[in-house]
């Protein structure tokens, strides 16, 4: 499930952050699934996520309930093998059996028709396909944290999500997800918390263990798929942020200093020498047309 654009719940890729680096983390892990397949990924929102994919599968079919962003995805990104389409979770207009790849990041906590999107991934998927999905850990996410997220409709904790997945596809991989400095961490449930962050400066050191805020699955119903445990390394995007932020500045000093400059002396002066000649020319225009 998608919200409005303007909720601010949407990602809209160039609005960099953490939440865009999570994003991006797992549609690099993904994207070693696609290679000549037929992709589905289920609230495709602005369209970047299933763009990627497209470059190595097959085809893509991005579905979101959201009318505006699907029309906008379709002029934006123009391949004959990509498309998008307006539909729900547990209504999906696809196919039955004819997937072999279905991606779903951060979509099932917008709704709380979980069984319903379950079987309807089941029918879109061929009897080999892969269905690749994250869910925020409603323990890590909202309870020890406080936020209340007025955009998720069900959260689950851990044991729920895999509780759910397991009773749909008989061999599951279980991962957790972790963001910090727009840096992302994906790494196996069974050790995950095992890791520590080291921070600090030259007076003392801080020691934290990472707390698994995103549940990620790869499920089938043919084999165990494993995942190393892999950072995504956000310095490029933060080169964006950087750049970004200086032509903002560099705008705003523009509007600054042209506001500064129409109320100063000398421009009134000016306009009030120039303005004449103005009038002139305009006249002139008027007298030979």
């Amino acid at each position: 499930m998608s919200t409005s654009k303007a909720s601010g719940e949407r990602l809209e890729f160039y609005d960099f952050s953490n939440v865009t680096i999570e994003h991006l983390h797992r549609y690099a892990i993904a994207k070693d699934f696609v290679d000549n397949k037929i992709v589905l990924d289920i609230a495709s929102g602005e369209g970047y996520g299933s763009n990627v994919l497209s470059k190595s599968a097959s085809k893509v079919i991005g579905v979101d309930i959201d009318l505006e962003s699907v029309n906008e995805a379709n002029k934006k990104y123009i391949k004959e093998n990509l498309k998008f389409i307006q539909g729900s979770a547990d209504n999906i207009p696809v196919e039955s059996n004819s997937i072999d790849v279905v991606i779903s990041f951060e979509t099932i906590e917008h709704h709380d028709k979980h069984e319903e999107m379950l079987l309807e991934i089941k029918r879109v998927l061929k009897k080999d396909g892969i269905l690749i999905m994250s869910s925020p850990d409603k323990k890590y996410y909202s309870d020890m944290t406080g936020q209340v997220n007025v955009f998720h409709v069900k959260e689950l904790y851990f044991d729920e999500f895999k509780n759910l997945i397991d009773r749909h596809f008989s061999f599951t991989n279980f991962l957790f997800q972790n963001s910090f400095n727009l840096n992302s961490f994906i790494g196996k449930s069974d050790n995950f918390c095992k890791h520590i962050i080291y921070t600090g400066d030259e007076n003392s050191f801080n020691d934290n263990f990472i707390w698994p805020v995103y549940n990620i699955v790869i499920a089938s119903e043919v084999k165990k798929y494993n995942v190393e445990n892999s950072f995504f390394d956000g310095s490029q995007i933060a080169k964006r942020i950087n750049d970004n932020v200086v032509e903002r500045n560099v705008k705003e000093l523009e509007v600054d200093l042209i506001k500064k400059l129409k109320k100063s002396n000398t421009f009134r002066i000016g306009s009030i020498i120039v303005y004449p000649f103005f009038i002139g020319k305009k006249n002139l225009k008027k007298f030979f047309s």
